[in-house]
C-alpha cells in the first residue's frame, strides 16, 4: 500500500507520517528531505513537481520489493495526488489519500510560528506563507483528519484501522 499524505505545512503530516511509519515498519518517504537536496546543490531553483517525482519512483520501487510506502508531502493540487495515484497504479497496489487539515486557526498558527525545522537548508514558513499556499482540499481523500480534534495516536490509530 502507498499512503500519500497532503496537506498544508503545521497540520501535523510529518508528525502523524513518522509515528505511523515507527507503528507500521513502512518506509518514509519526506519531499522536504528531496526538495533540501536539489536546492543544496543548486540553491535558485524552481523544483516544481520534480520532487514529487522523484518521491513517487522511491515509493514504486520500494513498493516493488513488498514494503508499504509514506509519503510526506504537502501534495497541494489534483495534479500532484496524480503522481501519487499512477506510482501506486504501476506497483499494483492501494493507494490511501490522507489529508490533514487544522480546523482551530489558533492553534494552526501556533504550530507554524513554533516549528522547528528539522531538514539543513529547509526555510521555515511564515504564517502568511502558509495560509497564501495554493492548495486545494483534497475532496476525494480516503481519509481526511482534523488535527485540532485528533491527537496524533488518536490520528495513527485512525490510519491503522484503514490499512486492515
Amino acid at each position: 500500500m502507498l499512503m500519500s499524505f497532503a496537506g498544508l505545512p503545521g497540520t501535523g503530516k510529518t508528525t502523524i507520517a513518522r509515528h505511523l511509519s515507527q507503528a507500521t515498519g513502512a518506509v518514509y518517504l519526506r519531499v522536504d528531505e528531496i526538495d533540501a537536496a536539489i536546492w543544496a546543490i543548486d540553491p535558485d531553483r524552481d523544483i516544481g513537481p520534480e520532487s514529487y517525482h522523484i518521491a513517487a519512483a522511491l515509493a514504486a520501487s520500494n513498493l516493488a520489493l513488498g514494503h508499504r510506502v509514506i509519503v510526506d508531502c504537502v501534495n497541494p493540487w489534483p495534479i500532484t495526488r496524480k503522481i501519487f495515484t499512477e506510482a501506486a497504479t504501476r506497483a499494483r497496489v492501494r493507494l490511501l489519500g490522507i489529508e490533514t487539515r487544522c480546523s482551530d486557526p489558533l492553534v494552526h498558527r501556533a504550530r507554524v510560528e513554533e516549528r522547528i525545522i528539522d531538514v539543513p537548508g529547509l526555510e521555515k514558513p511564515d504564517w502568511q506563507k502558509v495560509m497564501s499556499r495554493d492548495y486545494t482540499p483534497w475532496d476525494k481523500a480516503d481519509l481526511r483528519l482534523d488535527t485540532a480534534q485528533l491527537s496524533v495516536m488518536q490520528a495513527v490509530a485512525e490510519i491503522e484501522a484503514r490499512l486492515s
